[in-house]
């Protein structure tokens, strides 16, 4: 987790907080808090997955709950199955760990982030019990509806670990933009300005 009183990464409308992300081994995460939920940004082109959830009424990146027994790796794919009937081209990359503090306890948990890239088969999507629309966003145009901070935030931190996994160069030090393993990431990533939360929509 972050240093008590350092600023968080993103921040919602609701309190909930994106503390830090630590890059570290998939299969090593941080024992200060537990482990509930996988999340992935998925790309195509310079687009990132997004999913529109009905209870929240939000635009969020797809993922959930990581079922007993699962790895976070077959809960994210699942969930990115499940949520918008997208699978990923090849094997998705693990990204590290997101540390969250939720409103109102405050309670502190981490995430698995996954990346990795995928066909565009939108044009096929039915909404189903937790899912009313999927769009390919940009990080740039305005959504109809509120965009979740906190993903929006991951998904920005999502493109430059995909493009340094491409490269070979994932994991380095001494590059700009780049964290080695085991490290709370505290660079800043730019907030889009379209994830600014505004009126909730579909």
């Amino acid at each position: 987790m972050a240093a008590p009183h350092s600023p968080p990464l993103a921040v919602d409308g609701r309190g909930n907080a994106l503390v830090s992300f630590v890059l570290g081994a998939e299969d090593k995460p941080p024992g200060d808090a537990p482990l509930p939920v996988a999340l992935v940004a998925l790309w195509h082109g310079d687009r990132v997955l997004m999913a529109f959830n009905r209870f929240r009424r939000a635009w969020e990146l797809p993922g959930g709950r990581i079922d007993p027994g699962e790895t976070p790796r077959q809960a994210a794919a699942r969930e990115l199955l499940e949520e918008t009937q997208h699978v990923p081209e090849g094997q998705l990359h693990f990204a590290g760990f997101a540390s969250f503090t939720l409103a109102p306890d405050q309670r502190a948990e981490y995430g698995a982030l996954f990346t990795g890239r995928g066909a565009d088969v939108s044009q096929t999507f039915q909404s189903n019990d937790e899912i009313t629309a999927i769009r390919w966003w940009d990080m740039r145009e305005s959504l109809p509806g509120r965009i979740q901070p906190l993903d929006a935030y991951l998904a920005e931190l999502s493109r430059h670990i995909l493009a340094s996994a491409r490269h070979g160069t994932a994991g380095s030090q001494g590059t700009e933009g780049q964290v080695g393993p085991g490290e709370a990431l505290r660079r800043p990533v730019a907030r889009p300005a379209a994830a600014a939360e505004g009126a909730d929509q579909p």
